[in-house]
């Protein structure tokens, strides 16, 4: 069983930087240095920017950790991380481990991050697989964002594994959105018990039979369409499927917006436009993902947010205070306290490295 290195807490945690690998995504160095600068500025974190000597531009002065290579979006995610060890990612990541920083943060090639994450910080004791946890909102309904893990860190799961995603979960909803006592439901097909792959059907039977613990409880299925109407406050499944649900949603918002504002935009519709702009902006800003923060990578000895892709500066802004925040608040030992250990249970041979970059992009 892993061994975890002992941490810094309170005063001394807060003093440490979040790590930030400057040179991931579609937008950086630029749009990564502008909000590490602006976090640093405006709300006191440190911020220890990752990446070549001399190609992150203008820093206004915060510290730096030189690596002499990148790892870009079209790399092999374990090879990269293999072959490029002084790389921006691996730096940033090595840097937590050693207790340089007190997160990480990247919104460059999502498996590449898992990946580096995952070999430099290790898992938590008895974590089988760490698991990716991303917000979707719940807009109009007053409660906090739904957990959907996996996204995609695993495409192939056992029951085991589903459960402690859930228990980490579980977690995260308490550390990040203060649910004292989290609700979980299960990804399938239908509602009923009976409903689902054998998988699935396993993984429920566990989970009603209290395997989730004391400090939650399982609601039971629930299926794609109960996305955004805040149905439970934790959703569970395995990285393929939980992905592909992702992906789709992104996708269906994504086409329904355009299409509103191909709509409002025709000239006949001007003076009823503005009305409906200004009646939808709430809306717009409850479904805006850069005021998540980023995707959390959970069941690892130490923080890592995965931001996505397209991250402006504002997006990084929110990666850093909520890595900031939930390290401090101890995100990994809440984890390490909710995780049962998985008495030998067997990993799917897909399951032990990242396979696909699926959330972040």
């Amino acid at each position: 069983m892993a061994r975890r290195r002992e941490r810094p807490t309170g005063d001394a945690a807060r003093s440490l930087p979040v790590a930030v690998d400057a040179m991931g995504g579609d937008h950086a160095p630029g749009a990564v240095v502008a909000g590490a600068r602006q976090v640093a500025d405006e709300r006191g974190i440190n911020v220890l920017l990752v990446g070549p000597e001399g190609a992150m531009g203008d820093t206004g002065g915060l510290p730096e950790l030189h690596a002499s290579e990148v790892i870009g979006m079209e790399d092999d995610p374990a090879q990269a991380v293999r072959r490029k060890k002084d790389s921006s990612l691996v730096r940033a990541a090595e840097a937590v481990r050693d207790g340089k920083a007190l997160a990480m943060v990247s919104a460059g090639n999502t498996g590449a991050a898992m990946a580096a994450a995952l070999l430099r910080m290790g898992r938590l004791p008895g974590v089988i697989r760490p698991a990716i946890a991303t917000p979707i909102p719940n807009p109009g309904t007053g409660r906090p964002p739904t957990v959907l893990l996996d996204a995609g860190a695993n495409a192939e799961c056992s029951a085991a594994m589903l459960v402690q995603f859930a228990q980490m979960g579980a977690a995260f909803a308490r550390q990040r959105y203060e649910v004292s006592h989290p609700s979980v439901a299960l990804l399938s097909i239908g509602e009923e018990k009976s409903k689902g792959t054998p998988l699935t059907k396993e993984t429920h039977r566990l989970l009603a039979e209290g395997a989730l613990g004391e400090g939650a409880t399982f609601v039971g299925n629930v299926e794609g369409r109960d996305f955004l109407h805040g149905v439970a406050d934790v959703v569970v499944t395995d990285g393929f499927t939980g992905n592909v649900a992702l992906k789709t949603l992104e996708g269906s918002l994504r086409f329904f917006i355009g299409a509103l504002a191909e709509i409002l935009g025709r000239p006949s519709l001007t003076d009823a436009a503005q009305a409906v702009v200004a009646e939808l902006a709430p809306l717009a800003a409850e479904l805006d993902p850069e005021a998540t923060g980023g995707a959390m990578l959970l069941g690892l000895d130490g923080v890592c947010v995965i931001s996505h892709g397209s991250s402006s500066p504002t997006a990084i802004v929110n990666a850093v205070t909520v890595a900031h925040d939930l390290a401090v608040a101890g995100l990994a030992d809440a984890v390490a306290d909710a995780v049962a250990p998985a008495d030998g249970a067997a990993v799917p041979p897909g399951a032990r490295m990242p396979e696909v970059p699926a959330a972040g992009r």
